[in-house]
């Protein structure tokens, strides 16, 4: 596994890692210390450090494999992007048809870029997730 989908998983399944693994992998990867650095830090060897970080590996695949949540969500980001793309070629050659209507054309092109990351977080601020 590369330290890029370590790191994916990491971000959806850290709080099921026990507080040790945590916290390895927490300077590992937000303070970006060495095997070297965090063993030196910990009062551990270097092995110790590597074992640590190679169990969280196979955990974290295992709950990916078991729960699926970093698939789902890129399968759901990839469709929207794919979606959205189709919708953008499509208002394209519409609108290039019907030159009459700019005004659509606009706000189209203002509601597909539009970026509702606030929207969102507000959303899911009230619902308490």
């Amino acid at each position: 596994m590369d330290n890029m989908r370590f790191m994916r998983l990491w971000d959806w399944y850290r709080n099921l890692l026990t507080s040790t693994q945590r916290e390895i992998t927490d300077l590992y990867f937000n303070l970006d210390l060495t095997v070297s650095e965090i063993a030196e830090q910990k009062g551990i060897s270097r092995q110790a450090v590597s074992d640590c970080l190679a169990g969280c590996k196979k955990q974290l695949q295992a709950y990916e494999d078991k729960l699926g949540f970093e698939k789902t969500i890129t399968q759901i980001c990839l469709e929207q992007s794919f979606l959205l793309t189709d919708i953008n070629r499509w208002s394209e050659r519409f609108f290039a048809e019907h030159p009459d209507l700019k005004e659509g054309q606009e706000e189209l092109t203002s509601i597909l870029n539009r970026d509702y990351e606030g929207e969102a977080t507000q959303a899911l601020d009230k619902s308490g997730t």
